[in-house]
């Protein structure tokens, strides 16, 4: 069985590509000695079989070795014909954890840094008519404070909120056929009030550059433009305005050609903006009704079982009462974006810092070109409504955190995508921020109540980073509360979560409706994230299991979530 056959690119798809997922040769170089051995090479004999694209440490993989891999090899053959290399073969890879190296029969074909982002190489130079050899060599090592690991545990097992770890492939691996004047990228900016399109493409060769619009199949509008290569600027204005809203993803379909080249896309119009307290979605002020999830999955660790379980857990925080997530220590694949778009479910954009010293100046060239690519891949989905690249960041071992690095990769974010709001870390030591939040996960309703008494009267809040915060916040600044919550319940002997657990479900639904009153009646915070989703391994603190069960009734769950704020219309 071929498991994730679905196209990994919804937004920039090709008719002609081909999927590569499915059973590779594999091995485990603990040594990291596989170069030495040649295993890159053609007739390298490799001792075990992998299910790309699922990670080693996954049920799913067929693999299931949980111990630490310093480096891992992947073989398989693909055949190509005369018409595939007509023009630029490509290979694409969703995400490898955390450097991949690449050889096609047996040559190095090019590599690449960074465990959570998509890349692409072209390898049209390396391939030929028939059979041809593709090997990746990925080398992770989760205890290097260079490399910026998410929730992966640093120890042997799993323990409190770090899980099991992620080596090598861990997203869909394909070839994509392309002529030889092609679109090589695209960026998307939308105004949603004059219903326009504003396409900044990269080009490769020369042609007529044609984006044309629809909506439910009914044509709403084209530009063009000729051009000899780089970058080409179209303004596409739609005939019929429908705005991506919460609950209705409302997206418009784009053909875009390039002479030979056809890409089909699509783009969401809508607009948001930070007015005082407020967040507003097409003008009207909306309260970010979040959930925190890991993305983690009990049989394929950080790579769904199939792009229908993707779409069921926006489902099921729906189901919930949630509106929008924060998508959290990790960079979702573009498969879950989509369906974030699709069915107007807000997300922030996050990174996953953990694992990364944030006190050493020099972590800037680990973080910042991944981040940026991320940023490049993801920005043209109209659910993601902010970016957010650190998630609690504070002194480490009585080094002080490095505020150069959280303000410079804020400001650059600001400056490649001035679209959205920007939260430099979230629950940490604030430096230079669009938005000021922060997590608390007080056991009381009564408690939470006190910590935010005086925020209406005298701007004035508890935050747990103490007084360096105080210093960072600007009075009147947007206000948001993105961690609380974290219940603990259905808990098993494992069971890691916030502070004592509820002994009866009235008392869990008590205290949950309680600490979410706090926040949905203070006219000066305009939005929560709830910890969390679905249990992740002994963290069980989810409203979901593991396994995706509900531990309450989404009857007796979403009320408490979705009641109308003080601060929303």
């Amino acid at each position: 069985m071929i498991y994730r056959t679905e196209h990994p690119k919804p937004q920039f798809m090709r008719a002609n590509w081909v999927n590569l997922n499915g059973e590779w040769q594999f091995e485990i170089d603990q040594a990291n000695s596989g170069r030495a051995r040649k295993l890159y090479a053609p007739d390298a004999a490799y001792s075990r079989q992998i299910q790309v694209p699922f990670c080693p440490e996954s049920k799913l993989s067929g693999v299931q070795f949980t111990d630490f891999m310093n480096s891992v090899w992947y073989k398989r053959t693909v055949t190509l014909t005369e018409d595939h290399l007509k023009g630029r073969v490509f290979l694409h890879f969703g995400a490898v954890d955390y450097e991949a190296i690449v050889y096609v029969n047996g040559k190095k074909a090019g590599s690449h840094k960074g465990g959570y982002v998509s890349f692409r190489m072209d390898i049209t130079d390396y391939v030929t008519v028939g059979d041809n050899i593709l090997t990746v060599n990925a080398q992770d090592d989760v205890r290097d404070p260079m490399i910026a690991s998410g929730k992966q545990s640093e120890r042997y097992a799993s323990w409190g909120c770090l899980y099991t770890r992620t080596t090598g492939i861990w997203q869909t691996v394909w070839l994509e056929f392309v002529p030889a004047a092609y679109i090589s990228n695209v960026k998307y900016t939308t105004d949603a009030n004059a219903g326009t399109l504003n396409i900044a493409a990269e080009l490769v060769g020369a042609g007529t550059l044609k984006a044309q619009a629809y909506y439910e199949g009914v044509f709403m509008g084209e530009a063009e433009t000729v051009s000899n290569g780089g970058t080409a600027m179209l303004n596409l204005t739609v005939a019929e305005k429908h705005l991506w809203e919460l609950g209705c993803g409302r997206l418009y379909d784009l053909v875009l050609t390039y002479g030979d080249d056809r890409v089909e896309s699509y783009f969401g119009l809508r607009s948001i903006q930070m007015d005082g307290y407020k967040f507003r979605l097409n003008g009207r002020s909306v309260y970010q009704r979040l959930v925190l999830d890991q993305g983690f999955y009990p049989d394929g660790i950080y790579t769904a079982p199939s792009d229908e379980e993707l779409q069921n857990d926006v489902k099921r925080s729906m189901d919930m009462g949630f509106n929008g997530a924060r998508l959290h220590e990790k960079v979702f694949e573009e498969r879950f974006l989509y369906h974030c778009d699709k069915l107007g479910y807000m997300v922030w954009g996050e990174y996953p810092n953990w694992g990364l010293d944030h006190t050493r100046p020099e972590s800037i060239y680990a973080m910042l070109p991944e981040w940026l690519e991320e940023v490049a891949r993801d920005c043209n989905h109209p659910a993601i409504i902010g970016w957010c690249p650190f998630n609690e960041t504070w002194n480490i071992n009585y080094r002080p955190q490095y505020d150069g690095l959280i303000s410079l990769v804020y400001q650059v974010t600001k400056a490649v995508d001035p679209t959205r709001p920007c939260v430099d870390t979230s629950g940490g030591y604030h430096v230079l921020t669009d938005i000021f939040d922060t997590h608390d996960y007080a056991r009381k309703p009564e408690v939470l109540a006190e910590h935010f008494e005086k925020f209406v009267s005298e701007d004035k809040f508890y935050d747990q980073m103490g007084e360096r915060n105080s210093k960072v916040y600007i009075h009147g600044q947007p206000f948001f509360v993105s961690e609380y919550g974290g219940i603990g319940w259905s808990l098993d002997e494992t069971a890691w979560s916030y502070g004592d657990a509820p002994k009866t479900e009235e008392e869990f639904l008590t205290r949950l409706k309680g600490l979410t009153d706090v926040l949905l009646d203070n006219p000066h915070i305009f939005g929560f994230c709830y910890t969390q989703l679905t249990d992740v391994e002994q963290e069980q603190n989810g409203l979901y299991t593991y396994d995706r069960r509900p531990k309450f009734p989404a009857s007796q769950i979403a009320p408490i979530f979705s009641r109308k704020a003080v601060i929303e219309d």
